[in-house]
């Protein structure tokens, strides 16, 4: 087993509760699916990334930045695969998770709350990621224990990015963000706690 990894000050600060001991045990009792979930994350995250670059091709920062994160989670994507074909597991789409589902639908339809709403939940959903590979690697075995901390720093730096256009991008003042981030943080907390029937890499407490 490996070295406790300790999830990063700034993401453990930011997210309202921690992934539940009992998520943990659950996806080391399932590694397939948790890699199988893991591989449809990453290629929705370069989706997401691709997303804001052809809704907001205007906004030059935000577009070269989404444009290399797509690349970068494409990479991880790859990544991840190579990992299931050593391991012989197939890659299959998987629909969206009742996680994924439930932040997608707070999303405000008029801009610029919708372009808030939008890089808040990516935040959440990358600070999430960071959280649970750090919390998850001590638990696997070598190689997948070092290709989960490796993940690390990237995650990490993918969540300061979103936060960091949250509040440069929407012209929406500072004390209207955090109210809507608070709000978006409690949603997110409960449904990281809340009972769920189906295992994901972001699901809640096995049912």
């Amino acid at each position: 087993m490996a070295a406790v990894m300790p999830v990063p000050e700034n993401i453990a600060a930011f997210l309202e509760t921690p992934t539940p001991d009992a998520w943990l045990d659950e996806a080391c009792s399932r590694l397939p699916e948790m890699l199988l979930d893991h591989a449809n994350c990453e290629l929705k995250a370069a989706s997401t990334a691709l997303g804001f670059l052809y809704r907001y091709p205007e906004r030059t920062a935000l577009a070269q930045r989404m444009s290399r994160l797509a690349r970068e989670e494409l990479r991880h994507f790859e990544q991840v695969r190579s990992i299931m074909n050593d391991m012989e597991i197939p890659f299959e789409r998987l629909s969206a998770s009742r996680y994924a589902g439930g932040l997608r639908e707070a999303v405000r339809p008029e801009e610029p709350h919708k372009l808030l709403d939008m890089l808040l939940i990516g935040a959440l959903i990358e600070a999430r990621s960071c959280e649970r590979f750090a919390k998850i690697a001590p638990r696997l075995p070598e190689k997948l224990s070092r290709f989960y901390g490796g993940l690390l720093a990237s995650e990490a730096r993918h969540f300061e990015h979103y936060i960091a256009f949250a509040r440069s991008e929407c012209g929406i003042d500072d004390g209207e963000i955090e109210a809507r981030l608070n709000e978006l943080k409690a949603l997110e907390a409960k449904l990281i706690t809340e009972p769920d029937d189906e295992f994901r890499f972001h699901s809640g407490n096995p049912a």
